[in-house]
């Protein structure tokens, strides 16, 4: 498996790709021997899809491509922001391995911010997470975002 800090350029990468509407996370998913299943950017706005997050996209995507069902066990989700509480909740039912984020998000961050969804002891499976990996670099993105699309 390559180095976390390659693994979040790589979902910097995919940010790059988000439409110039949408909010720049990427979100990128990992096999376990660090082959790469699939990568998508934020959609929400170029799809009119309140669901098309970059993990969504992206463990959707993976999913497909693994070709044996929707467990993703094994893999890797690294991701330029912390995951909300829907993005959270659907690595932790597809089974990802490891979850490794950027920067932290304070106001709806579900890994550890505002709730922890994938350390809650009540559910089958917990990742292994690594946050604030790349921490300055994926804010940056953020906050360059912000800076010219909301006052």
């Amino acid at each position: 498996m390559p180095p976390d800090e390659d693994l979040i350029r790589a979902a910097l990468a995919a940010a790059e790709q988000a439409d110039p509407r949408d909010v720049p996370v990427g979100a990128v998913v990992f096999d376990a021997h660090g082959r790469e299943l699939a990568r998508a950017a934020n959609a929400r706005e170029a799809l009119g899809d309140p669901t098309a997050h970059a993990e969504v996209l992206a463990l959707r995507a993976a999913a497909a491509a693994a070709g044996d069902g929707w467990r993703l066990e094994g893999a890797t989700l690294a991701v330029t922001l912390e995951p909300c509480t829907m993005c959270a909740g659907a690595l932790v039912l597809a089974r990802v391995r490891r979850l490794i984020f950027g920067a932290w998000e304070p106001r709806t961050g579900a890994v550890g911010s505002l709730w922890d969804v994938v350390r809650d002891r009540r559910l089958n499976h917990r990742p292994e997470v690594r946050g604030g990996v790349l921490e300055s670099d994926c804010a940056a993105t953020l906050d360059a975002f912000f800076r010219t699309h909301r006052p």
